[in-house]
């Protein structure tokens, strides 16, 4: 297991290496495995790619998101500039064809509203407005609504893990009530956690998962 030092430096250098990230300003503080990120970035894409950046660090356990978003002179927009601009964004996205998109921005903020069948296009929905000029921020409120409904569906989420994480991914328990998916147990790192995460959200019609997988060394 990390030390606490040994994962911040790993953390620094990783931040060090993603070209995505180019402030520079941010503190790392890790206590018991727990990661807390503090500063003051450019963009909201730069402090999504700090985020993925310290995910993928072997050893998290946890991560607090303490940073927020200054936009350099020159680069603020108007609540109707962004508004209109993750209209025209949602409307060129492929991925985004047939889906209902409110987006509404305040003071920079910009949440997403409305209705998709899958995960993946509320993903891609995220993505598709993350880097637009002057979004200090993004919240994703879509709800899912389950296109296809079947009934091996249990069989094909607890499959799917064992396929994109490794083995030890079978210690995780998987429940299904209706529409919703439960995970729990325990994963070796951050990031099997986030693709057995991804995994469960990939079967046909979940709408709603429940992350409760533990990080254990």
């Amino acid at each position: 297991m990390k030390t606490d030092a040994q994962l911040r430096n790993d953390m620094q250098t990783e931040l060090a290496w993603e070209p995505a990230v180019t402030s520079g300003d941010v503190d790392v503080i890790v206590k018991n495995g727990v990661v807390t990120l503090i500063g003051h970035l450019l963009s909201h894409a730069e402090k999504y790619a700090v985020e993925r950046a310290v995910q993928r660090v072997h050893g998290v356990k946890a991560l607090a998101i303490e940073m927020d978003v200054q936009l350099p002179s020159g680069h603020a927009r108007t609540d109707a500039e962004i508004a209109a601009a993750a209209e025209r964004a949602l409307e060129w996205n492929m991925l985004m064809a047939g889906g209902k998109v409110r987006p509404t921005v305040d003071s920079g903020w910009l949440t997403l509203e409305g209705e998709v069948k899958w995960e993946y296009r509320r993903s891609a929905a995220k993505s598709a407005v993350r880097t637009l000029t002057g979004v200090r921020g993004v919240s994703n409120t879509f709800r899912v609504t389950p296109k296809v409904r079947t009934a091996d569906v249990a069989r094909q989420i607890h499959d799917a893990p064992f396929r994109q994480a490794d083995s030890e991914s079978r210690h995780i328990a998987i429940a299904l009530q209706g529409a919703q998916v439960t995970l729990s147990g325990t994963v070796h790192s951050w990031a099997e956690r986030g693709a057995v995460q991804d995994a469960a959200w990939a079967a046909p019609g979940v709408a709603v998962v429940v992350n409760d997988l533990r990080v254990e060394h």
